[in-house]
């Protein structure tokens, strides 16, 4: 019996401003966008359509939830984004305005940049070695 991670929630201020960000800057595919009862929707996004993990953007529904948006990691690196070619992806993310918070960096695992998403999330953009 195997199992997978397929879903992570991420939580959201709007569902249509998330969908822009990591379609449009990030290049990731929208998957689904079902609504749902009281104004909800099941918006899962992807970096390809292949991918075996996506995201699901879930829009913050309390005050609780508004508070974590942009700081589900506590201010740490949250997610990996893992490219084949890190100069390209670098790159093209620049141009569409994603905003990186320091200069690529050889580590012994890769080649890794920090980005925010549009809460605030830390995010490495990596090619692995």
């Amino acid at each position: 019996m195997g199992s997978r991670l397929g879903l992570v929630t991420l939580l959201v201020r709007d569902y249509d401003e998330a969908i822009g960000f990591f379609v449009d800057k990030l290049g990731f595919q929208l998957v689904e966008d079902t609504p749902l009862p009281d104004g909800k929707h099941w918006v899962v996004v992807s970096p390809a359509m292949a991918s075996p993990m996506s995201l699901l953007l879930a829009r913050a529904a309390n005050a609780e939830q508004v508070a974590a948006i942009g700081r589900q990691a506590g201010g740490r690196v949250f997610l990996f984004l893992e490219v084949d070619d890190f100069e390209a992806s670098h790159r093209s993310m620049a141009e569409r305005g994603v905003r990186f918070l320091e200069a690529p960096r050889h580590e012994p695992y890769g080649v890794v940049a920090v980005f925010e998403d549009l809460c605030g999330n830390r995010w490495d953009l990596i090619q692995k070695s």
